[in-house]
């Protein structure tokens, strides 16, 4: 069963492929491949919800001690049957507290869009469907970004408290802000870039502590969703007399095969 409550640590380190194989290497001793790297990687694509004024990002890129989001996630591109999660991820004092529950990827969507919880099932969580309930009620929230990454997940051997996360190849786009419509967006980091975490409940081991000070790498601040919403804001300095409504309109109507050609003309809106 997945498990949909989580109170951790996290800390983010940003590193070239070079620096990546290292470490990664390095890990192995301690550490073992997450059930879902059976394959290389495993893709993961997000809905992140917001205000119409992107209220909730911009509290956040603010660094308050108390910060809240909500986004609907799926393991590759799901059908509306499909099984995907709705969490609340909330952040205090630094510590992260993530709780979600299992939907249908149309009873996801209703929800949000009407503030009402659907007819409870057994693959649900009560309990998160009320606080998720209760969230909508604070939040005139809709889908803003479509955000998706290639992940190697590692735990360690002797305890299921620490988790270390790869992600590369990051893509967002705010154009077909559904899961359901493909797998595609423009590249957030630049190429060969990896995104590692370190999520722990407690503190990290000293094995870990000692192998990060030997590769050189240091903690930094980088939030997904906060970084995009930096590049729109940049385009919008830079294009202040763009209409990106338009633009992002006239290509959601296109074929899929023809907007896979026609996004990467499209900046932020």
């Amino acid at each position: 069963m997945a498990i949909e409550v989580f109170n951790r640590y996290e800390s983010k380190y940003l590193m070239d492929h070079a620096a990546y194989e290292k470490i990664y290497a390095a890990l192995l001793e301690y550490m073992e491949k997450d059930e879902y790297n059976k394959n290389e990687f495993y893709s993961i694509s997000n809905l992140y919800f917001d205000t119409p004024h992107d209220s909730l990002i911009r509290q956040s890129l603010a660094k308050p001690k108390y910060k809240e989001k909500l986004r609907l996630r799926a393991y590759g591109v799901p059908n509306e049957d499909a099984k995907v999660y709705l969490e609340i991820k909330k952040k205090v004092f630094g510590l992260v507290n993530k709780r979600r529950t299992a939907l249908k990827l149309n009873e996801a969507y209703e929800f949000v869009r009407t503030g009402q919880a659907p007819e409870f099932q057994p693959y649900m969580n009560a309990q998160v469907l009320d606080e998720i309930e209760y969230f909508l009620r604070l939040y005139d929230l809709e889908p803003k970004v479509y955000l998706s990454y290639d992940r190697k997940a590692l735990f360690d051997k002797t305890s299921r408290d620490l988790r270390i996360t790869f992600d590369t190849n990051i893509r967002c786009r705010r154009y077909d802000v559904q899961l359901e419509r493909g797998d595609y967006g423009e590249q957030l980091m630049q190429p060969g870039q990896w995104l590692m975490e370190v999520k722990a409940e407690k503190t990290v081991p000293a094995w870990l502590s000692k192998m990060l000070s030997e590769h050189g790498l240091y903690r930094t601040s980088f939030s997904k969703y906060g970084n995009e919403y930096k590049k729109l804001l940049k385009t919008r300095q830079m294009m202040p007399n763009l209409q990106p409504n338009i633009q992002l309109n006239a290509i959601s109507d296109l074929p899929t095969a023809e907007r896979a050609t026609e996004k990467e003309t499209v900046l932020y809106a």
